[in-house]
């Protein structure tokens, strides 16, 4: 019996546990994946459905860290042409532990289809209601010493 639960029943829990973790990173992703679509399309809905009620936005500068209104930034992205606003990411790291999930994303900015800078994005998710909305988010941005992402 034990040959049995080791060779036949232990590879399909194995299998499944990798698809059900890989489907959670997938769905971790996604607001951050649609925070991006959204600035590139100039969608404004989209653009509030990634974000959590009293989500913080955050950049770091050279003179300490800079903070920015959600609802300013929602506007300002609307504003904005289609396609304006590029900024290309590589997800590097998600962790996750039961509601909290963090994302490390170095980025290329691309504005009206010129490079403007890059940086990094850290962001803090949460999951409420059975879905991930972006609690947090702080970046880096330089112009110099960049690897753009394509």
């Amino acid at each position: 019996m034990h040959r049995f639960i080791m060779n036949k029943i232990f590879p399909v829990i194995f299998l499944l546990g990798n698809f059900c973790f890989g489907q959670n990173q997938q769905d971790v992703e996604k607001p951050v994946r649609n925070l991006f679509t959204a600035m590139k399309n100039a969608d404004a809905e989209l653009l509030k459905s990634v974000f959590a009620e009293n989500a913080i936005l955050q950049t770091i500068t050279k003179d300490g860290v800079k903070n920015e209104n959600l609802k300013d930034f929602i506007a300002s992205v609307s504003k904005m042409a289609q396609y304006d606003l590029d900024e290309r990411i590589t997800i590097e790291g998600i962790h996750i532990d039961g509601n909290l999930a963090s994302i490390f994303t170095p980025y290329s900015f691309y504005y009206k289809g010129k490079f403007s800078h890059c940086g990094a994005n850290s962001f803090q998710l949460v999951r409420q209601n059975g879905e991930w909305k972006i609690q947090y988010v702080i970046d880096t941005r330089r112009k110099d010493d960049c690897k753009e992402i394509k």
